[in-house]
């Protein structure tokens, strides 16, 4: 993968070659020039594979048809045919299942059966279906979801079959009173024989639509008090997959469409806070309890601080998609008494043990996704995480995200439009990612002796995102797991190693972290032989990662791509035993390019190596232009050899 390694450790010698492996630590974010996932798709039936004769099996027909009522509350009626053209695929075909809300939702199967390559229909027996329910204990209800699952098993599954089910699921209540809408898209990588979406509204109802790329308008007329809108779209002749850059969600370059009765993105903050704040108001629990987490604390900003980390240390995270509860904050005592809550319930706790304390906050609507573009029409499932914002300190928070430092946000969040429930209409951002703010630098020293074994530190200072992700990724790690660390890492890969791991206390929500790895391997170099030099040890961003390990595909894709950047510095000094001759070492090497730039150096002192070799990607993100991606990754096919140039020696 170019410009970020999803393995961010490279092996010391090739004995440690399986060190990424092992314990490779991904970065979850999007780099360019990383393989892009195809557009979510409503219909896709298999992943994108090229032509469709080479898939498993294919969507032969996927039709949707919405009947919605004045309040909002709708019949959502699905019917779907899936052939299948390969062995491989019975096994899949054979089972289907149904989600849905049991206190918004019923379920009516209206047929499924397997239709037969000769004409014969064979209906799925009522023996095939297998249901689950979320239920509470008597009349409790479930704790955080109420989502009933039926599963069905299609009898006589065999390759030219096709599976078909049809299927209703009838609204009880809207989820937004007098509100409806929805969106989808579909794949170009996927193929679909034939897909009819439909909408069937009151024609009272004031809506706006838009659809994009292949869909076809069928129909758009008033029959009675009825309006029908009705879109179609066939991709039997799907695209062949080629890996490019990640690129950001944008539904209006995909085969989309979107209806809504809301006015504008502010009318779903809007509807949103309604509800919401009125939850956010401090009971005299929650005065007491912000009382106490703020004692000795002076100045808004680090009362805000005590308040957010407590939130964030000490409330789990659990879903909640019970009925309503899923626009609905949780009452703050249910969150309280069992430390547990989803993003809306983290928000609202917060705001509230901040009201308490005088310090203004709101709540605020964001996409944690890849959308970085709202589309024209407003749609509710447009936005799906809930964060914190406070108007006196400019800032926003986002206490669901564990593990992120004060006045930090996760990646996925930042530089995205948001939807303040204070002033809705405001179009918001938030803040960018920081230019070089993500930094890793590296010390490494290493004595090799005559067999090959290994001894040596490395100590490593982070910054930024791979300081706070380090940290949460070893949070809970013991003592005593600590003392066998290394031994560990290193048995995962065939080599016998003692040694020691301390890093600081991971447990404070801080953007700064360092540890330092002591180690005694045996046998852990070939000898003689030849290694490239990297990380002995897990590091979350070394040089390699913020240009790529391997070979760097060109980008030829024209549209703007996810990135990100950062600085990471390496230092090795590594001593060969006397009787060694190193023959060969990598070359020095000056690169720059828009701004990044690459600096290595490599000298030897009698039995002694001494490299030093530092990247500065100076990509702020989150989005790239396809102009930039391209010029970056020119730079890092020039830098991927000298990283890839090893040590010879005999």
């Amino acid at each position: 993968m170019p410009r970020r390694s999803a393995a961010l450790s490279v092996a010391l010698a090739a004995a440690l070659a399986a060190n990424g492996a092992a314990f490779a630590q991904a970065d979850s974010q999007a780099k360019p020039g990383a393989p892009a996932a195809a557009a979510p798709a409503q219909a896709a039936a298999a992943k994108p594979a090229g032509r469709a004769e080479e898939q498993p099996a294919r969507l032969e027909r996927m039709h949707y048809t919405y009947t919605v009522q004045p309040n909002g509350a709708y019949v959502e009626q699905r019917e779907s045919a899936l052939k299948v053209l390969r062995e491989d695929a019975v096994e899949r075909a054979k089972y289907d299942s149904i989600d849905y809300s049991a206190s918004l939702q019923t379920l009516e199967v209206v047929e499924a059966y397997t239709l037969k390559a000769d004409g014969r229909r064979i209906a799925v027996p009522k023996s095939n279906y297998q249901v689950q329910t979320n239920d509470g204990r008597g009349d409790g209800g479930p704790a955080f979801s109420d989502i009933a699952t039926t599963q069905l098993v299609f009898a006589d599954v065999a390759v030219g079959d096709t599976v078909v089910l049809n299927y209703r699921l009838v609204g009880k209540q809207p989820m937004f009173e007098g509100q409806f809408s929805d969106t989808g898209s579909f794949s170009d990588y996927a193929y679909l024989g034939e897909m009819k979406l439909k909408y069937d509204l009151p024609a009272s109802m004031k809506i706006r639509k838009e659809s994009y790329g292949a869909l076809k308008t069928v129909r758009d007329e008033v029959v009675g008090d009825r309006r029908i809108l009705e879109w179609s779209y066939s991709n039997r002749e799907p695209k062949v997959f080629e890996p490019q850059a990640a690129a950001p969600f944008d539904l209006t370059r995909t085969n989309g469409a979107s209806v809504s009765t809301f006015a504008s993105y502010g009318d779903i903050a809007r509807v949103y806070g309604e509800r919401a704040l009125p939850k956010a108001v401090p009971t005299a629990r929650v005065r007491k309890l912000a009382d106490e987490i703020a004692a000795g604390k002076t100045g808004q900003r680090e009362i805000a601080q005590a308040l957010y980390e407590w939130v964030s240390l000490n409330i789990n995270y659990a879903g909640n998609c019970i009925g309503l509860g899923a626009v609905v904050p949780r009452d703050q005592d249910f969150v309280l008494d069992n430390r547990i809550g989803d993003c809306k319930d983290h928000a609202t706790l917060l705001q509230a043990l901040l009201a308490a304390k005088g310090i203004e906050a709101t709540q605020a609507l964001i996409n944690s996704g890849t959308t970085y573009k709202l589309a024209p029409v407003p749609v509710a499932s447009a936005v799906n995480h809930v964060l914190n914002y406070l108007p006196g300190l400019d800032l926003y928070l986002d206490a669901t995200a564990k593990g992120i430092a004060f006045g930090e946000l996760p990646w996925a969040v930042s530089g995205k439009p948001v939807l303040r429930v204070d002033r809705p209409e405001l179009q918001a951002r938030t803040p960018a990612p920081v230019k070089l703010a993500n930094r890793q630098r590296m010390d490494t020293q290493l004595v090799i002796a005559e067999d090959g074994s290994v001894k040596g530190t490395m100590k490593v200072e982070l910054d930024g995102r791979p300081a706070m992700e380090f940290r949460a990724g070893l949070r809970e790690l013991t003592d005593k797991d600590a003392a066998e660390l290394v031994k560990k890492v290193f048995e995962r890969n065939g080599v016998q190693a003692t040694g020691s791991f301390r890093q600081d206390d991971p447990k404070p929500l801080r953007s700064q972290h360092r540890y330092q790895v002591e180690i005694d391997a045996k046998q852990a170099v070939q000898m003689p032989g030849a290694f490239p030099l990297g990380p002995m040890f897990m590091t979350p961003q070394p040089v390699a990662a913020l240009v790529g390990s391997g070979q760097v595909p060109e980008i030829k894709d024209e549209g703007d791509g996810l990135c990100s950047g950062g600085r990471s510095e390496e230092t090795y000094r590594i001593e060969f035993p006397k009787t060694v001759k190193v023959l060969a070492k990598p070359q020095d090497l000056k690169l720059e390019s828009n701004g990044s730039r690459y600096e290595a150096s490599y000298r030897l002192e009698g039995n002694v190596l001494h490299a030093h070799r530092v990247i500065e990607d100076v990509t702020v993100g989150p989005v790239c232009t396809g102009e930039y991606n391209r010029g970056y990754s020119e730079f890092a096919r020039k830098v991927v050899p000298n990283l890839k140039a090893q040590v010879i020696y005999q």
